[in-house]
């Protein structure tokens, strides 16, 4: 059986909207694999008024057959009713049905006038019900333009909308509780928050084990699973491969991707916008400045198994075939602190609110010219600043004096005139003796360690 893990607050939000008196319109979206389908289907396990279903790509004739079976199941009183979105619906919403729809854009593609037939249904008759309607899908760009958007015809008829994330890096770790806080951020790394991908760690055997038998066999549930999920998403998916090769390799800047990918960089903005949209590809920005007005952004891929698969796996399944069950520790060991590093900077930065008892305006990454902090919180009553390390050997006085330099030069417009700079330190491997002593002296060094930051999740 699936495991289900946290999204208690979503399960609350939905069972506040079916147990309400007026009628809700709920709308969930997110990348694929985040668990929307098992959470609606959660949220409903124990209700006798709902419908729950599942869209397929097939005729719109078909996709209405199907939910007219489905609906009629749960209410036999429907079996009369013509065979019609609009008068199905409205006969649940004279019973004050939970309706879920999933993978709407499904219905959208074979029936574009779908949006404005719901509409038209929910202002004449639904909104005066007690009727809960839930969309639900992966789409993002059809979700945002076709339900969400200002120009769609269903906008201004929500109620709710859940934007499904991730789980967090704690939740990962209760599908591997064995797992020690190195092995279980190293984890997080590699699969990241998504169910469908924690859900084929097997806690019991150690994780070159999982990587190799999932994601690097050709036999693996996940070895082709981000190529088949770019290639349902985009049209000519060779460009777009490229360049989340150039970013897995640590490419950051325009110049830099396009440079590794071969793309003109004249329309290299074109396909990161398109990445951007679907939810792998984000812009960051020094945290002092705008996000607006900045023009030093850097990109990086937000899904960690992508990061890993095209840093690994993409353009060496020929070397990994041949290495066998060697491939986990010829190809990805050696290169495995460098490649979870970035990623523990993210966790580190989300942790550091949790960790320091400061009212934060923001917290992030600063960088100007070779100047660069992995961790900047800029707080009312002065500056955070960290360095994120996660190698084999501790800590020693060198990065502090390093870290000190590096923060004196930062520049922020609402800096206060006499606020102190805390500087705090993250290790995986902990801290030498005179740097734990410095640390203990001083009032402004904070140290943490793995426990600590996980625990802050």
């Amino acid at each position: 059986m699936a495991q289900f893990v946290d999204r208690e607050e979503e399960i609350d939000q939905l069972g506040d909207c079916y147990d309400s008196e007026t009628a809700d319109f709920v709308v969930i979206y997110g990348r694929r694999r985040l668990g929307k389908s098992e959470l609606v289907r959660q949220s409903i396990a124990d209700r006798d008024d709902a419908v729950y279903y599942q869209a397929v790509e097939s005729t719109a004739q078909n996709q209405l057959e199907q939910f007219v079976d489905v609906a009629t199941a749960q209410f036999p009183s429907l079996e009369n009713v013509r065979r019609d979105w609009e008068a199905i619906l409205e006969a649940l919403g004279e019973e004050d049905a939970i309706v879920v729809v999933d993978e709407f854009p499904f219905l959208i593609e074979e029936d574009e006038s779908l949006p404005s037939r719901m509409q038209r249904v929910w202002d004449l008759e639904l909104q005066e019900t007690e009727m809960t309607l839930v969309l639900v899908g992966s789409s993002i760009s059809v979700m945002e333009d076709k339900v969400l958007s200002g120009s769609a015809p269903l906008y201004g008829r929500r109620t709710a909308t859940i934007d499904l994330g991730p789980l967090s890096v704690a939740n990962a770790h209760q599908f591997f509780p064995a797992y020690d806080p190195e092995t279980a951020i190293t984890t997080w790394s590699i699969y990241g928050g998504t169910p469908y991908y924690l859900q084929t760690v097997a806690p019991d055997e150690p994780l070159a084990t999982n990587v190799q038998q999932a994601i690097l066999s050709e036999r693996g549930l996940l070895y082709s699973e981000p190529e088949f999920l770019l290639r349902t998403e985009l049209r000519q998916p060779n460009t777009y491969f490229s360049i989340l090769r150039a970013l897995a390799h640590g490419r950051r800047t325009p110049n830099e991707i396009a440079g590794m990918a071969g793309v003109e960089s004249g329309s290299l903005s074109t396909y990161l916008q398109k990445l951007r949209r679907i939810r792998l590809v984000e812009r960051h920005i020094p945290v002092t400045e705008s996000s607006t007005a900045s023009k030093r952004g850097r990109y990086r891929i937000v899904a960690p198994l992508f990061r890993f698969w095209f840093r690994f796996v993409y353009g060496n399944q020929d070397q990994l075939r041949m290495l066998g069950d060697d491939a986990y520790e010829e190809v990805v060991a050696p290169e495995l602190p460098d490649y979870v590093s970035p990623l523990f900077e993210r966790l580190c930065q989300r942790a550091l609110p949790e960790l320091v008892d400061r009212q934060f305006r923001d917290v992030g990454q600063w960088w100007f010219k070779e100047h660069e902090l992995d961790v900047l919180g800029l707080a009312d009553d002065g500056l955070v600043a960290g360095e994120c390390k996660f190698t084999s050997r501790p800590v020693g006085e060198g990065v502090l004096a390093d870290l000190e330099r590096t923060a004196s030069d930062v520049r922020w417009s609402a800096e206060p005139a006499d606020g102190e700079t805390l500087y705090v330190l993250f290790s995986r491997s902990g801290y030498t003796a005179d740097l734990s002593a410095v640390a203990e002296a001083r009032d402004d060094v904070r140290l943490f360690g793995l426990s600590e930051i996980l625990a802050a999740y």
